[in-house]
């Protein structure tokens, strides 16, 4: 989590002005926090409480956590549809297949003990919001490097 957060941060600066080059200072003049670290802390606080819960209380427990700190971290750079989602009553998943999704699931790799709750637990995080295919694979993809990179699997085996 810490690594997405500062990657999140370090690639803040390039966000809109993306750069082609691994030539750059790591900590640039003006990185910041953006909403996927906003989330990402959502989404971890949301896991932590709702251990051990049925599939319908881990939604509502994502749905809420998003939603509180959406409205803590108000200007943190949220798309149009995801602003209105954080912003509904009653949120609906909106066919996302961005990368959102991906960008707030690093806790998921770390939090369970195999790699099919992983992947189950990486799809509910992702289709509160982000229920388009793509969307899901993108956080499956990221959950599961982490988890198999946690349980000492090298890179060729994660690629793989």
């Amino acid at each position: 989590m810490l690594g997405a957060m500062i990657g999140d941060m370090v690639g803040s600066i390039y966000e809109f002005d993306p750069i082609k080059t691994t030539d750059f200072p790591f900590w640039g003049k003006g990185c910041f926090f953006t909403d996927d670290t906003v989330m990402t802390a959502a989404v971890a606080k949301a896991l932590m409480e709702s251990r051990g819960a049925d599939e319908g209380e881990v939604k509502h427990s994502l749905i809420r956590r998003m939603q509180e700190f959406g409205a803590l971290y108000p200007h943190a750079g949220y798309g149009q549809g995801f602003q209105e989602w954080l912003h509904s009553k009653a949120p609906q998943p909106y066919n996302s297949w961005g990368n959102g999704s991906a960008m707030r699931v690093s806790s998921v790799g770390w939090f369970y003990p195999s790699l099919e709750k992983t992947l189950f637990v990486a799809e509910l995080t992702a289709k509160v919001t982000h229920n388009h295919p793509e969307g899901i694979k993108g956080a499956a993809s990221v959950a599961a490097a982490i988890y198999l990179l946690r349980t000492g699997k090298d890179k060729n085996e994660v690629r793989s």
